[in-house]
């Protein structure tokens, strides 16, 4: 009936060891980056709304 030589469907050692090791990369490169404050990086958003002096015009719906 079913033999017990197929071919296991998991993930090979190989790929294991490759994700461990991208892994290990990772966290060394955030442990060299701990403590940062940031400090040359600014934020995404510069005048997003417009100029805050402008008054708002509402305008009623014609038709």
């Amino acid at each position: 009936m079913a033999s017990d030589d197929a071919k296991p469907t998991g993930p090979s050692d190989d790929t294991k060891r490759k994700f461990r090791e991208a892994l290990e990369r990772k966290n060394q490169a955030s442990k060299k980056r701990e403590g940062e404050a940031h400090l040359d990086g600014g934020g995404q958003a510069h005048d997003a709304h417009g100029p805050a002096s402008h008054k708002r015009e509402f305008r009623r719906k014609s038709g």
